[in-house]
């Protein structure tokens, strides 16, 4: 008799096979067989109608935090994630000083957007080291499996010490010790190293963060670490500002470690071609010996706009300054009053307030024609029609007062920025990156941006827009986008035994999420889809000192999708 069968379910196994229709058995915590009729078993589950997928490996997410208190990780796991990895985008809270956790929490803030008070009362800093950092989330019983990479400003931070934070040149002793530690981190179950390189990625006062400007030097030495490691992956954000000198260190970086090196792309509005001759420069790195890859989202990266969030078209607006620190409704009960509302309007926006932003979304402060009514359930492909400049245009009034009036109607009221990912005002260049064998998907963002941005529904939003949903133009196929999500992004951070013979899944109906506003430090917005129905983590994701094989930790089946603080998704 087995201990669990799931019955007559679609199953979609994540290797890009077609599905089939069958029963999965569990024995022992282990997937005994999968296909035709089980036999009896002490719990069955019924599964006709719905899919039975692996659980979604979600490798780009910023639960540093969270992960070490909170068992759940909400939202990825309403969205059927049963693997997360984070320390992304080189920020992240191991190695620490004492003295310097004040400013990794301000770091964290200004890049990611979560919440500094949240994380000053969460985070219990039991942990100084990166191994130290892994006993911490190794000793939490959880629903879903964790994995970490080593960031560059903590550790930079960490070995610089207040150099660092004014973003002076690193020595060859700091070098040194950052490789080190690099590789002990790496020994001790980090999945790889992550820097970033980007003018987006500021702190909460609008300053670069440490390590924006790091020498080549300092980055092929750290990288280094992990060839003499032989394990993990060198990550990174970067503006290439000059294509060819980037390539050529990345490429020689690869070839040197034998390590996997990836990247951040998606396209940008102020120059759409440009993901075409990155990813060129992939398959000639990759031509030339180099495991080179780029990862990239399935759906444009965008800012939701609101009252209830952290950013709208008038945030960068002095006179709107005084009303963002009210309870939402008593924000919105104020900006509602005409006099309140034509002082605002009159107003422009504020350098000082644009400058502690990232040029591209400085670029969205005037760009009505780019802010578009987002819908219930939310569109992320919208047409031109539904921008503010559109309806302005047809109703005869100013695009600012089109945006002030619909935002403050109502608190879940939200326009989208598309920032990158819609330069074309459609989704085939993003099809064309997913479609392309030197890219992996990605880009999630889970933990972060909780006040602008719910990037972590995308595990969802992947089957239901490109799989059944997308009308603007061809879909693609329900096993292609399984596999993208589950055994692609697994194999290639080496989750090895997470997919072979162990429980890690979903079981669901897919369905498309309703958007609403969430009280986390009084502003946020939250995603959640309501078709996963169960999921099971499988291997605790720090890396085997010896066999870079996952250990099995805790978890068990779980209910996913539901929040009563929000409308279910229809």
């Amino acid at each position: 008799m087995h201990d669990i069968v799931i019955r007559g379910g679609t199953i979609v196994d994540g290797t890009g096979q077609p599905a089939f229709t069958g029963d999965l058995a569990v024995d022992g915590g282990r997937i005994a067989a999968v296909g035709g009729k089980a036999g009896l078993a002490r719990r069955e589950i019924d599964a006709h109608g719905l899919l039975v997928t692996p659980g979604w490996v979600d490798v780009h997410t910023h639960y540093d935090g969270q992960a070490t208190w909170d068992p759940i990780l909400a939202p990825s796991s309403w969205h059927g994630v049963t693997t997360i990895l984070f320390g992304n985008c080189g920020v992240g809270f191991a190695p620490v000083r004492p003295h310097h956790r004040n400013a990794l929490i301000d770091l964290m803030e200004g890049v990611e957007d979560i919440p500094g008070p949240v994380l000053a009362e969460g985070l219990k800093w039991d942990w100084e080291s990166f191994p130290d950092f892994l006993d911490v989330l190794e000793r939490m019983p959880r629903t879903i499996d964790v994995a970490a990479q080593i960031p560059h400003r903590p550790l930079r931070v960490c070995v610089v010490g207040d150099r660092a934070i004014r973003r002076e040149a690193a020595s060859a002793a700091d070098i040194a010790e950052m490789r080190r530690l690099t590789e002990e981190a790496v020994r001790a179950g980090a999945f790889g190293f992550t820097t970033s390189r980007t003018n987006a990625h500021k702190t909460t006062q609008g300053e670069m963060v440490p390590g924006r400007f790091a020498e080549i030097d300092e980055l092929t030495g750290i990288g280094s670490g992990l060839g003499a490691a032989g394990a993990g992956t060198f990550g990174m954000n970067s503006d290439f500002e000059d294509e060819r000198a980037e390539f050529d260190w990345i490429t020689r970086l690869g070839k040197a470690t034998g390590r996997p090196v990836w990247f951040l792309l998606t396209d940008r509005p102020t120059d759409p071609q440009r993901w075409r001759r990155i990813m060129a420069g992939v398959h000639q790195a990759r031509a030339e010996g180099a495991s080179v890859t780029a990862q990239v989202a399935g759906r444009p990266v965008g800012v939701i706009l609101g009252i209830a969030t952290s950013l709208n078209p008038f945030a960068v607006r002095e006179r709107y300054k005084p009303f963002e620190a009210l309870p939402l409704p008593e924000r919105l009960a104020r900006l509602r009053d005409p006099a309140v509302r034509r002082s605002i309007l009159d107003d422009r926006p504020s350098a000082a307030l644009l400058s502690r932003f990232g040029p591209l979304v400085q670029f969205a402060a005037r760009q009505w024609d780019r802010m578009y009514l987002m819908g219930d359930p939310p569109d992320y492909e919208p047409r031109a029609e539904t921008c503010v400049a559109a309806i302005a245009a047809r109703e005869g009034r100013a695009p600012d007062e089109v945006a002030y009036d619909y935002l403050t109607a109502e608190a879940g009221h939200f326009l989208f920025f598309p920032v990158t990912g819609y330069a074309q005002d459609d989704h085939e260049p993003i099809r064309e990156m997913l479609t392309d064998p030197g890219t992996l998907l990605g880009l999630g963002d889970g933990g972060a941006h909780v006040a602008m941005i719910v990037d972590a529904s995308a595990p969802s939003y992947m089957l239901t827009h490109w799989s059944r949903d997308r009308h603007r133009g061809p879909g693609l196929p329900l096993e292609f986008m399984v596999k993208r999500q589950t055994s692609e992004t697994a194999d290639f951070f080496g989750f090895g035994n997470r997919l072979d013979g162990e429980i890690a899944g979903s079981i669901g109906r897919s369905k498309r999420g309703s958007l609403g506003a969430d009280c986390q430090a009084g502003r946020g917005v939250l995603q959640i889809g309501a078709g996963i129905n169960r999921s099971r983590p499988a291997a605790y994701g720090r890396a085997d000192r010896k066999s870079r094989i996952g250990r099995i930790g805790p978890g068990g089946w779980c209910a996913a999708g539901g929040n009563s603080r929000l409308e279910r998704a229809r």
